[in-house]
Formats: structure tokens, C-alpha cells, sequence
């Protein structure tokens, strides 16, 4: 666990009045509390932990880059990682080991202790050893950074609930800073790298990563990574330093149109 660490973020205050009707965590305990949610699933870290993660293509996961590394700053081997989608209560739809671990190429780890500029660059993709190819588990596509005041959702894993994925069907937006996203939505230690929806005409795309706890003014928040530039670099990097699949390269992933406060914040893994 990082250790907790003091900054300043700066976003609009008003934020705070705008916070939409939200609803509560809910466990996603069987297969119809599941329908949609399946391609969510627990990273499993050998003799450390999990973080959450979500499938972006057949055989991609996307989680935050800090699931990647030791409390130490050193990389963790990408053997001991696994995924399990649709993780609930030991039964998983797919479960698949990992070949790849890649970070942003501008992420930089500080260890046991973290900068507000990690947050912007906390995502990562992961490959998987075989593709998943099932019609209940579906790769979810990607949205435009959600704006102020937005309506969002998360789906995690987290502490006391590692068994099964809980559901947060709307929390809010409160305010963006230089890729930073601050939210309500509720996470937990193991919520790394969980998926923050949104869902217009029908259609769930991702919006976001979860990268950290917050404490702004005594409020307990979120903080996400804007996917905007970020994830097109990320996957521009990835396509550069592997080998290309039979069939071709990796195709990018392209993004649909669209005062001062004291902080605390700790890494929610």
C-alpha cells in the first residue's frame, strides 16, 4: 500500500454543489446482477495482491500502470499476474495468464511514495495469452474524458469484497486537472485500475482508470486518469517494442467524439 501523501489539487469548487443523485455500491452477486459488467475482472498479483482491470479487446486489459510495480519501484514479473473476467465468488467466465505488461511510456513509479503527475499517466495494458472470445464478455470501447458534473459509474473489486464485483451505478464528475479526474465514486484498496463508465444511447464506454484514494476538505473522492492522449500513446508505445500478431499490428485505440484545496491521497491497491 503507498504510503499517504499531502498535495494540492486545483478544480473548480463549485464541483461540489453539482454532485448528481448517486446510488450506493451494489454486489453484482449473480449472472443477471452480471449481464454487461462480464469483461470487468480481478487482477491477480502472485504473493501480493489484486487490482481490477477490464477488457479493451480480445486480448488486451487495461488497469493502472502502479498495479505493475512493487512497494519498492521495482517492476514486478509479468508471470505472476493473472486474469479472471467476470470474477465471482471463485468462478470466472475467462481466466487467462499474462505475456505482456506495458505502462505508459511516461509513467514514472516513485515507490512507497507518489506525485499528483503519476495519476495522469496511471494506466496500462496487459496482454493476454489467448484471446477471449465470448459473447457474454465483451471489449468495452472508449468515450471522451467525462466533464465536470458528469454522470459516471465504476465497476471494482476492492477490500472485504474480493470475491465478487460491486457496482456504483452513478457517481459524479467534480472536476478535472491536467489529466487528473476527480470523482465520488466509492473505491477501495484493490480498485487500481477499476473502469469508469459512462452510458449514453445505451452504450457503456470507459472514461477513465481508478488510480487513487482521495481526502479533499474531509470528503472521500477518487482519482482517475483522463484517457484522452494518454491511452493513444500508451498503445502507440505498446505496438512499437512487441512483436506483431499473425494477421497484423495491433490496431490503436481511438476515442469517440465528444481555488486551491488541501488533498490526501493514497494508492487504492
Amino acid at each position: 500500500m503507498r504510503r499517504l501523501v499531502s498535495l494540492v489539487l486545483y478544480f473548480v469548487l463549485s464541483a461540489f454543489a453539482v454532485q448528481a443523485d448517486e446510488t450506493g455500491l451494489v454486489t453484482l452477486q449473480t449472472r443477471q446482477d452480471s449481464q454487461g459488467w462480464e469483461a470487468v475482472g480481478r487482477l491477480d498479483i502472485a504473493n501480493k495482491g489484486f487490482c481490477t482491470a477490464s477488457l479493451i479487446r480480445e486480448r488486451l486489459i487495461l488497469t493502472a500502470a502502479h498495479c505493475l510495480f512493487d512497494s519498492d519501484g521495482s517492476r514486478i514479473a509479468t508471470e505472476r499476474f493473472s486474469f479472471r473476467a467476470g470474477l465471482r465468488d471463485g468462478r470466472a467466465s475467462a481466466t487467462r495468464a499474462i505475456t505482456r505488461a506495458v505502462p505508459h511510456p511516461d509513467y514514472q513509479n516513485s515507490g512507497d511514495t507518489f506525485v499528483a503527475s503519476e495519476v495522469a499517466m496511471d494506466i496500462a495494458v496487459l496482454e493476454l495469452d489467448r484471446p477471449i472470445q465470448l459473447s457474454r464478455v465483451r471489449p468495452y470501447l472508449i468515450a471522451p474524458r467525462p466533464l465536470t458534473g458528469d454522470e459516471i459509474g465504476v465497476v471494482s473489486y476492492g477490500r472485504g469484497r474480493e470475491s465478487a464485483p460491486s457496482l456504483q451505478e452513478v457517481c459524479s464528475v467534480l472536476g478535472r486537472q491536467t489529466g487528473i479526474i476527480v470523482m465520488t465514486c466509492d473505491v477501495d484498496f484493490g480498485s487500481s485500475g477499476s473502469p469508469v463508465f459512462t452510458v449514453r444511447n445505451g452504450e457503456t464506454r470507459i472514461v477513465s482508470v481508478v488510480s487513487a484514494m482521495a481526502q479533499i476538505d474531509g470528503q472521500k473522492v477518487s482519482l482517475g486518469t483522463s484517457l484522452d492522449g494518454p491511452l493513444s500513446a500508451l498503445m502507440s508505445h505498446f505496438s512499437s517494442i512487441g512483436p506483431a500478431r499473425p494477421g497484423g499490428t495491433q490496431r490503436l485505440i481511438s476515442i469517440g467524439e465528444r481555488n486551491d484545496t488541501g488533498a490526501k491521497f493514497v494508492r487504492a491497491n
